[in-house]
């Protein structure tokens, strides 16, 4: 690929948006296709339905909000926030979608890092974001501990290294 071939560019992130969210929805398929009953006290947030809205919303073929709202409440392009998600999931068990202790549909990906850019991009408190994304306080902050953490190792060398001295004087 010609690095500055744009349409060939744009072509392979729609692909790698389109295979990263067909991950997520097949995931979840199989978690409530798998799904038995358990014995524990459960306080429903309605994952599922919470992760549907997420999904329509923002992630569909034709979402409720188009990528230039994605980009204006999140202060990123979509296909950046996706491969973010993406590489989370592929390296830190916690960022994929599980069951949970009452055998229900766990927090996705999606959803555990929409909690934390909205706390990052807002400045929002962690108990801000369960109305609609039905994540807890305490949820949101370990997502958001982990996140971070998770962020560091990915993308420390290349993206969070220490400013050159050309860097400095572009500027």
């Amino acid at each position: 690929m010609d690095p500055f071939d744009i349409e060939a560019y744009k072509q392979k992130r729609d692909i790698e948006d389109t295979y990263i969210i067909n991950r997520f929805i097949q995931r979840r398929k199989k978690i409530l296709e798998d799904s038995a009953s358990r014995s524990r006290k459960y306080f429903n947030r309605d994952h599922a339905a919470a992760n549907q809205r997420l999904i329509d919303d923002y992630f569909a073929n034709e979402p409720t909000y188009d990528d230039a709202m994605f980009r204006r409440w999140y202060w990123m392009q979509k296909h950046v926030f996706l491969r973010i998600v993406g590489d989370l999931s592929s390296s830190d068990k916690y960022f994929t979608q599980r069951v949970d202790a009452a055998n229900k549909e766990g927090i996705s990906p999606l959803a555990t890092c929409t909690t934390t850019m909205r706390m990052l991009a807002y400045g929002v408190a962690a108990d801000a974001v369960d109305e609609y994304i039905k994540i807890g306080g305490t949820t949101t902050l370990e997502c958001l501990r982990r996140f971070c953490k998770g962020i560091i190792r990915l993308y420390e060398q290349v993206h969070l290294r220490a400013p050159t001295q050309d860097d400095l004087h572009a500027s």
